[in-house]
């Protein structure tokens, strides 16, 4: 490699870890309200750090760094407005990635400086920061469990209907197991008018979880469920889905969660595993940064991890499920059915 090669490299090298500025200043401006200010029109910086408490010079610098990367622009006048990108930061938007945001820069963004800790141990730094286990923490802060809520409504838009086309749920009764506020469930009513649903989670999710339905219209096509799935799932639906929950879990655990699925499942109910799916070998590309990212992310934060096919048909062969079927989606989730 010549000194033009060893400078290219240097400078490739620099932008992935310099990169990590942009979700900083993005979240800094979704916990400001910043794009929420100005949904009725510019204003200046002033303006702004008047309605928010922030330093009006440091502000101005922030906005200005983020019309770098088109998530505002600064108009000749000298007022600020957001983008189309930024206008997504808004609260009230659909598509809002305020949440994602919030989530990402702030609770995640503390664990993963911890990453070294979770890399020489294995465990969760989450766990060796806060003291507890998986989501127990959101149990006992409403505000963390909004968010974090919210946060996976915001990611799971953006495959729900993917997922849904992916599979014929008519005229099942479907459990979102684990479904948060039940985003994916929405979008599975919505698209199979014969369905009916049934949502079940820790009361962090469920006590809000029927707003976010009966604002679909869709409240009285579903039944909400508060309980602990490693305790007992409830019993009487067709199809069992879990979206992005086995990822969540070591394999004990995990293991765990899907052997109580089985107890509860009826012969010839269906289960539904949700979960982007890694190679068996990660190369270069877009797809294959996020399936890092994601499976970092979960060792950072609960100690998991992503799982290859292979490693999923062997877990779910230790819950007692032999045939499994692999089903593509137009998202980067795969679906895996397996059934008693």
């Amino acid at each position: 490699m010549n000194s033009h090669d060893d400078t290219a490299a240097a400078r490739q090298l620099l932008d992935l870890i310099n990169a990590s500025w942009v979700a900083q200043a993005c979240y800094v401006t979704a916990r400001l309200g910043i794009a929420d200010l100005l949904a009725s029109g510019p204003r200046t910086a002033e303006e702004l750090a008047a309605a928010t408490g922030a330093n009006g010079p440091a502000l101005r610098r922030l906005l200005s760094a983020l019309g770098s990367v088109d998530i505002c622009a600064q108009r000749d006048d000298g007022s600020f407005e957001m983008t189309g990108l930024g206008e997504l930061l808004r609260t009230d938007v659909p598509g809002s990635m305020r949440a994602w945001t919030l989530q990402w820069g702030g609770e995640a963004w503390q664990v993963w400086a911890n990453l070294l800790h979770s890399v020489r141990t294995g465990q969760s730094a989450r766990t060796l920061m806060s003291g507890t286990a998986g989501f127990a923490h959101l149990e006992r802060d409403p505000e963390a469990a909004q968010i974090f809520n919210q946060a996976m409504v915001d990611l799971t838009r953006l495959a729900a209907l993917s997922i849904a086309r992916a599979y014929d749920f008519s005229g099942l009764r479907v459990m979102d197991v684990g479904g948060g506020y039940g985003e994916l469930l929405a979008r599975i009513l919505t698209t199979y008018p014969s369905a009916q649903g049934v949502l079940f989670d820790m009361s962090h999710a469920i006590s809000k979880a029927r707003d976010h339905l009966s604002r679909r219209g869709l409240a009285g096509r579903c039944e909400f469920v508060v309980g602990d799935f490693f305790a007992s799932v409830p019993a009487g639906s067709d199809v069992y889905v879990m979206k992005t929950v086995i990822h969540d879990w070591p394999d004990e655990p995990a293991c765990d969660i899907l052997r109580a699925c089985r107890r509860a499942m009826a012969p010839g109910a269906r289960l539904l595993i949700i979960e982007r799916l890694m190679p068996e070998r990660l190369l270069p590309s877009a797809e294959n940064r996020a399936l890092a990212r994601v499976d970092l992310h979960m060792l950072v934060a609960l100690g998991a991890q992503e799982r290859t096919e292979r490693e999923m048909r062997a877990l779910l062969g230790s819950a007692g499920f032999q045939q499994v079927r692999r089903i593509e989606t137009e998202s980067e989730f795969q679906i895996l059915e397996t059934q008693l």
